[in-house]
């Protein structure tokens, strides 16, 4: 068998070296004897004398090297295998069914405290393979055993291939596969990686919603110790943070935290903001705050501007409240208490001026509210309208559907020469609004809640002016936002423009009416969230001609709705003794959501019932008009279901479910936000 042996590859051209040599001195030999056959003769014995030795040393290394070779294969082997034994990532391999075949040291190591004869579906509940590999013959996960994180990489190898050039084991045409498992220990990194996240700075701003009025309600001697108070709450909340704070004015700070306490603060719900309305030394006015967060931005500037959007955000929802800007992530806490109407109307002047700026710089003005506009949304408009046709400038009210209840207030309006041309269909409006058009959004800040969402992204100028607490959607890019959550309609914001816009202004009638009426249904007749400001501008609206009596006479329902009503609470379901859940039917009616929101307030003159909500079905969408009275704040019952409202009057829209569907939704609701303790 060694004189068989052929050498191969690079040894086989080294040993072949000494030939070629050996044809170069025979060659040489050859022309030492054309010049000498004397030299050439003692020449030729020592070329014979080198061939000798040249052969017998190729004879006896060839069996040596063949030695050499085998053992070196054999130790070569070995190391092989026991490196891969000792080796320090943990290895193993299994069947196709997952059955552990084979592992090294560092995976024994690792299920130590696992019987070896299970299979890795087993150890690892995570690794199904079914799952994992579909059509892939490499899968990565990461799971967690013992405390342990571990990166696992499973590939798939062919027993074709592994067995090639094996004479041991013949699989004929069938092909099966076994499965590698390499485990890299990814603890420490994630360790790392999560104290980063935790050491990660979070931007705060911190503003005191009622700081001038709560220092008025206190006497002069005090007021330096209610401030001193606050200031100190204010600290001791950031530095037990181990935060920073800065005074930037009287009533605003900015702090900034590490991102490990936010969880603290969650979990707490911020107690702060009941901290601080605790503070009591004879101030007849709780003081208030509004935190604003921003965290997980690409940048500390990013989180200072998602505290920014936080604050804008707990401000425009009424205050008392914080929200937490988690990159594209909302999070409300607080907003339970009821807002504080703020005598001062310097702002209300500031964003008249404005807005009169802006209607003078505008060809045309485009005003819309809500879908299925009520009185609050039509008056409102009508008010605009009003302002425009003061400075010269022609405006377009857009709606569509106009609704039971609504029609005798737009046939009145529209009786008016002034009114006959100006309401437009979506449709219309999408054609005549241009580049240069302003678009005015009354009783509304949600874009997809307007009658024509599309005019938003047609024109560059938008205008808000609403009373509605703003939810996560936000109308972006507005060129004047107005929204007082604590003013009682949109149509008392609107009143209070117009006596800025021009000194003396006078209204027709039938705006003024339309005005009155929208203030009155959302005050329920003056019974509910009514300010000072509310009377003045209804004050103003009756010095300008507005008719209550022919209003009140507006607001009658007719036989129909008022049994779809009596329906609505015939069927009443008292929920947790406090709570009220109905149903309104729809059938013959052509205003279902105005007809289930005045069963809604009906409900509510019902003794111990702090919170009526009715449900109904109206072109394949649930509609929940919530109502309420006392300490229930409807708006976050709303908003869990992707709606929102006011304290006191909120609603929802669900869409592929049924009314019991819609019913067990809001009892499990109801019932999870008082255990969670937000009701």
């Amino acid at each position: 068998m060694k004189n068989n042996v052929k050498l191969q590859g690079s040894l086989k051209r080294y040993y072949r070296w000494p030939v070629f040599i050996t044809i170069l001195f025979v060659l040489m030999n050859i022309v030492i004897f054309r010049f000498s056959v004397k030299a050439g003769g003692v020449a030729a014995v020592f070329l014979i004398i080198y061939i000798l030795i040249t052969l017998v040393s190729y004879y006896n290394a060839k069996r040596t090297v063949f030695k050499d070779l085998v053992n070196f294969g054999i130790e070569y082997a070995q190391m092989q295998k026991v490196l891969l034994k000792e080796f320090a990532l943990p290895y193993c391999l299994s069947d196709e069914e997952g059955r552990i075949m084979w592992m090294n040291n560092a995976m024994r190591e690792l299920l130590e405290k696992e019987k070896n004869d299970k299979s890795i579906s087993a150890i690892f509940p995570e690794i199904q393979l079914t799952e994992i590999f579909n059509d892939n013959t490499k899968a990565v996960l990461h799971l967690e055993h013992y405390e342990q994180s571990f990166q696992v990489e499973i590939k798939k190898l062919s027993m074709q291939k592994a067995m090639e050039g094996n004479d041991m084991v013949d699989l004929g045409e069938e092909d099966g596969y076994i499965i590698a498992y390499y485990f890299f220990d990814e603890t420490q990194v994630k360790q790392l990686v999560q104290e980063n996240i935790r050491q990660k700075m979070v931007a705060g701003l911190i503003y005191i919603d009622n700081y001038d009025e709560a220092l008025e309600s206190v006497e002069n001697v005090k007021r330096s110790v209610l401030s001193a108070l606050i200031e100190r709450k204010i600290h001791q909340f950031v530095l037990g943070m181990e935060g920073v704070v800065k005074k930037t004015e009287k009533d605003k700070y900015f702090f900034a935290i590490k991102q490990q306490y936010v969880s603290h603060l969650q979990s707490s719900k911020f107690a702060i903001l009941d901290d601080i309305k605790a503070i009591s030394i004879g101030n007849e006015m709780a003081v208030t705050l509004s935190i604003g967060l921003g965290m997980n931005g690409k940048s500390y500037v990013q989180n200072s501007e998602y505290a920014r959007i936080a604050i804008d955000l707990a401000l425009g929802r009424g205050g008392d409240q914080a929200v937490l800007k988690d990159g594209e992530k909302l999070y409300y806490y607080g907003g339970k208490t009821r807002q504080v109407e703020k005598n001062n109307r310097v702002k209300a002047r500031v964003k008249a001026h404005a807005l009169r700026e802006l209607i003078n710089e505008k060809e045309d003005v485009f005003v819309m509210g809500h879908k299925l506009a009520d009185e609050d949304a039509f008056g409102a408009a009508v008010g605009i309208v009003k302002a425009c046709h003061v400075m010269g400038k022609q405006a377009h009210i857009v709606i569509d559907d106009i609704t039971n209840s609504l029609r005798p207030i737009v046939e009145r309006v529209q009786e008016d020469q002034e009114y006959r041309e100006i309401f437009v269909r979506s449709e219309d409006a999408i054609e005549m609004v241009r580049h240069n058009s302003l678009v005015v959004v009354v009783d509304v800040n949600r874009p997809s809640y307007t009658e024509c969402p599309e005019l938003l992204k047609i024109s560059k100028g938008i205008v808000v002016i609403d009373h509605h607490r703003q939810t996560s959607e936000v109308l972006e890019g507005a060129l004047l936002s107005y929204i007082e959550p604590y003013a009682s309609s949109s149509c008392e914001m609107v009143a209070e423009i117009l006596q800025y816009i021009q000194d003396g202004i006078r209204l027709r009638q039938v705006e003024a009416d339309a005005m009155y009426a929208g203030i009155l249904l959302d005050t329920k007749n003056f019974s509910n969230k009514v300010g000072v400001r509310t009377f003045e501008a209804a004050a103003f609206l009756r010095k300008n001609g507005a008719d209550v009596s022919k209003i009140r006479m507006l607001f009658r329902n007719n036989l129909v709705d008022f049994k779809a009503i009596a329906e609505a609470v015939r069927n009443a379901e008292l929920f947790r003794d406090v709570f009220v859940i109905t149903q309104c039917p729809s059938g013959g009616l052509e205003s279902p959501t105005i007809v289930g929101a005045q069963a809604a307030n009906e409900l509510l003159n019902i003794n111990g019932i702090k919170a009526s909500f009715v449900i109904t079905d109206f072109n394949d969408k649930i509609y929940i008009s919530a109502r309420s009275i006392d300490d229930i704040n409807v708006q976050l019952i709303m908003e869990r279901l992707g709606g929102g409202g006011h304290m006191n009057m909120a609603g929802a829209q669900l869409e592929g479910v049924s009314r019991f569907e819609a019913r067990q939704i809001m009892k499990d609701t109801l019932r999870r936000m008082q255990e969670e303790g937000d009701l």
